[in-house]
């Protein structure tokens, strides 16, 4: 799409799915989430964008792309692990197997980077060389690769709520989860990882950290949930312009939700100030960033949805779905 084309839809963004006639609602930071009683979810992605615990603003046509990539991603890796997607009703929709998700939230890092609280570089600035159960060496720079992929868990926080960080004698202690549920979650967890790594190198892209969620399903085996490798959970940078960026000292270039991220952390303290309001000029370029991640990742052409209000359209091909079910 071109950036005329995407300001010309601004005006349909979807800030909202909340549907009173579906039961057990559950509001997320960026998705509205519904339990059906037949033991299905319905995962409805907003354009919400969400950082520091906080929902910065509502891009146009985010939901869709996260969606989307998703389903990239999940067909790409079902031989490394389950998943929940049972169907695609909606360009913005996902009807997935309810889950028991797992109460620690799985965070693998292939680099020194980030922007929040519980980041690992946010940490090593402030001093700390031991986190996560991870010993980092001194002298690292900043955005440089580590010299094998970590995992750093948190707990998972509640809407408006602070992560914090676990180890994994932390995770067992608590009884988070089992032994035996630990190592599968980070064998799992590494293995898509390294294949996610692995496909975005072929595209000219650095995976440098992700995001993963994991859920029991009723039978007791761990299932990959949520997303994955999308631009909300992943951080991506541009391969080619990397050594000489870091290098230098600037920011690797990126291709993911940092161009928010970064722009209000230039301004304020984000976990405490108010945010100034996002200039519409850099909504529309954030929503032609994830578009064009898309494209990228995937190799396909993003096709936006006909015009009219998203949340009708979405309403009309659930209850399709309901119906027949």
């Amino acid at each position: 799409m071109t950036p005329d084309e995407i300001a010309a839809r601004s005006g349909e963004a979807l800030a909202d799915a909340t549907l009173p006639e579906l039961p057990n609602h559950h509001p997320g930071k960026v998705r509205d989430n519904y339990d059906l009683p037949d033991g299905r979810r319905i995962l409805i992605a907003t354009d919400r964008l969400s950082a520091f615990d906080r929902i910065l603003a509502v891009i146009p046509f985010k939901g869709q792309v996260l969606t989307q990539t998703a389903r990239f991603w999940f067909e790409a890796t079902r031989d490394i692990c389950r998943n929940h997607v049972l169907g695609y009703p909606d360009p913005n929709v996902v009807i997935g197997q309810r889950l028991d998700i797992l109460p620690v939230e799985i965070v693998v890092r292939g680099y020194l980077a980030g922007t929040t609280a519980t980041s690992v570089l946010t940490m090593y600035r402030a001093g700390q060389r031991e986190m996560y159960g991870v010993h980092l060496p001194d002298g690292m720079r900043d955005h440089e690769r580590l010299r094998d992929p970590i995992i750093t868990p948190t707990t998972k926080a509640d809407a408006g709520g602070h992560d914090a960080p676990l180890t994994p004698q932390d995770i067992i202690r608590r009884r988070l989860l089992t032994e035996a549920q630990w190592g599968e979650v980070q064998a799992t967890a590494l293995a898509l990882f390294a294949r996610g790594q692995a496909m975005a190198a072929s595209r000219g892209l650095l995976l440098a950290d992700t995001k993963y969620e994991f859920g029991t399903d009723s039978d007791g085996r761990i299932v990959l949930a949520d997303e994955i490798h999308t631009p909300d959970s992943s951080r991506y940078w541009i391969a080619e312009s990397y050594p000489d960026r870091v290098a230098s000292g600037a920011p690797p270039e990126s291709f993911d939700k940092d161009v928010v991220r970064a722009w209000v952390a230039a301004r304020c303290d984000p976990y405490h100030d108010p945010i100034p309001p996002i200039p519409p000029e850099m909504v529309l370029h954030t929503a032609a960033v994830y578009i064009r991640a898309f494209e990228t990742l995937t190799g396909q052409v993003f096709v936006p949805p006909p015009p009219g209000p998203p949340l009708a359209r979405i309403r009309k091909a659930l209850a399709g779905v309901l119906a027949a079910s």
